[in-house]
């Protein structure tokens, strides 16, 4: 139907009408200290002070069970060049697999938390759970930055983007990168 010289989405698709939307990776390790590692688009800033960010996981996800258990996370961030181990990451379930293995990425340790931060990635933010809320069929983590950092060169106030190749979902198995020119108004 139109209204106004528009058509109709399909709700089960609304949602996309946001994208492309940042993609990151998020690591995590439960009590019994295997990590994790999910591909999410859903993540944002909430909060500068205190800085918080918040992800929002699916109960079905193996990550949200691990992030339940310890409270802690870790955001990274991705690049063009990490394309197929990113979309690894959203592919496999970590009950099943060992994620770090199977996409090719390497765990280190992280500054704060017990989770591994994703040497691959160009940019960290390392978290404590602040608050979670259920919505729908999805939990929102709300995190606490409690340390962050990125590859020397990426990032000083904002990213490099001649440099930062970051990835945005563009819906379904596409992927896309921001044009690295700046527009002013």
């Amino acid at each position: 139907m139109y209204v106004f010289g528009k058509v109709d989405v399909n709700s089960a698709y609304a949602y996309r009408l946001l994208h492309p939307m940042h993609t990151v990776l998020v690591s995590c390790v439960g009590k019994a200290g295997k990590p994790n590692i999910t591909t999410l688009a859903w993540a944002m800033p909430t909060s500068i002070d205190p800085p918080l960010v918040a992800i929002s996981v699916s109960p079905k996800r193996h990550s949200h069970t691990l992030i339940d258990e310890t409270q802690e996370f870790i955001v990274n961030i991705p690049t063009l060049e990490i394309l197929q181990a990113t979309y690894a990451c959203g592919s496999f379930s970590g009950r099943s697999f060992d994620k770090f293995k199977k996409a090719g990425l390497t765990p280190i340790p992280a500054k704060k938390v017990k989770a591994p931060a994703i040497r691959e990635c160009i940019a960290h933010l390392e978290c404590v759970v602040d608050s979670q809320v259920t919505t729908g069929d999805h939990t929102i983590f709300v995190g606490k930055i409690v340390e962050a950092y990125a590859n020397p060169g990426v990032f000083t106030e904002r990213y490099n983007l001649e440099v930062a190749r970051m990835l945005y979902h563009a819906g379904g198995n596409n992927f896309a990168v921001l044009d690295p020119k700046i527009y002013k108004p």
